[in-house]
């Protein structure tokens, strides 16, 4: 049962890729900014009507939360599928590439199955609870990094120096999808990568995966986006998070990543 549920994710994830890669550069392209400032396009919706069919055909008996459709974690299921259609919208419709679809399989509220497909860099990394992660089919490893490496890069999102005092020694990557920043500290591109805003959406994929591959990965506050709570609102709620190669790199990242006050942001 668990193979085929990680093949029935998989094969999603790609068909999906698939179909955002008809709309990518798409003259005339129907985009518009949802009450939260972000972007949703009509590719967007078109993936979250694809996985959400595809879901309810194929597990009739678990439940949905979308980016795009129902953001409130539903009640009453132990199996709910937390996606996000196309992480990394502005760079979509900007003819950038790194964007892809990120859909992942909770269990009790804590991921357990996860696939995240990137079309354009051909990037499918894929995990489940206590397997291991993936890179095409590969084995997944954080990089065994040390400090003060002067070749590391931190990943971040654009609001980070906004909202953050940042101390750290490496340099700073902002490739503009949340998902996409936590795979490549999976992989052992970065060392570190933080997101100041994200939805749970955002999270719930690049969570399992960074794990899996022997990473760290927590929210910086004490509100912990897992396990996910039933009937809860999620797109009035972000969890800052910080993934990290190891627990020395994550002590390091803790300490100098500062929120700024009310004050400092303003000047």
């Amino acid at each position: 049962m668990t193979n085929s549920i990680l093949t029935f994710t998989t094969n999603l994830a790609k068909e999906t890729g698939a179909l955002l890669k008809e709309y990518f550069q798409r003259q005339g392209l129907d985009a518009r900014l949802k009450s939260d400032n972000s972007l949703v396009t009509e590719a967007d919706l078109a993936a979250d009507r694809l996985i959400r069919r595809a879901i309810q055909k194929e597990y009739p008996n678990d439940g949905i939360l979308s980016e795009e459709k129902v953001t409130a974690y539903p009640n009453g299921y132990t199996q709910v599928w937390v996606i996000d259609p196309l992480d990394g919208t502005t760079n979509f419709s900007l003819g950038l590439h790194y964007w892809g679809v990120s859909i992942a399989r909770l269990h009790n509220g804590r991921p357990e199955t996860a696939a995240v497909y990137f079309p354009l860099v051909d990037e499918l990394y894929t995990a489940q609870e206590g397997q291991g992660a993936f890179l095409n089919g590969e084995p997944l490893h954080t990089k065994d990094a040390s400090l003060n490496n002067p070749n590391s890069f931190f990943a971040c999102c654009s609001r980070t120096y906004k909202y953050y005092q940042v101390n750290l020694p490496y340099k700073t990557r902002t490739l503009g999808s949340a998902v996409y920043h936590f795979c490549a500290v999976a992989k052992g591109a970065a060392i570190v990568a933080f997101e100041a805003t994200p939805r749970l959406w955002d999270l719930a994929g690049g969570w399992l995966i960074v794990r899996e591959a022997g990473g760290v990965i927590q929210a910086l506050d004490e509100k912990a986006p897992f396990p996910a709570q039933e009937g809860y609102e999620y797109e009035k709620r972000g969890f800052p998070t910080l993934a990290a190669a190891n627990p020395q790199l994550m002590k390091e990242a803790q300490e100098k990543l500062i929120f700024k006050t009310l004050k400092e942001k303003a000047l």
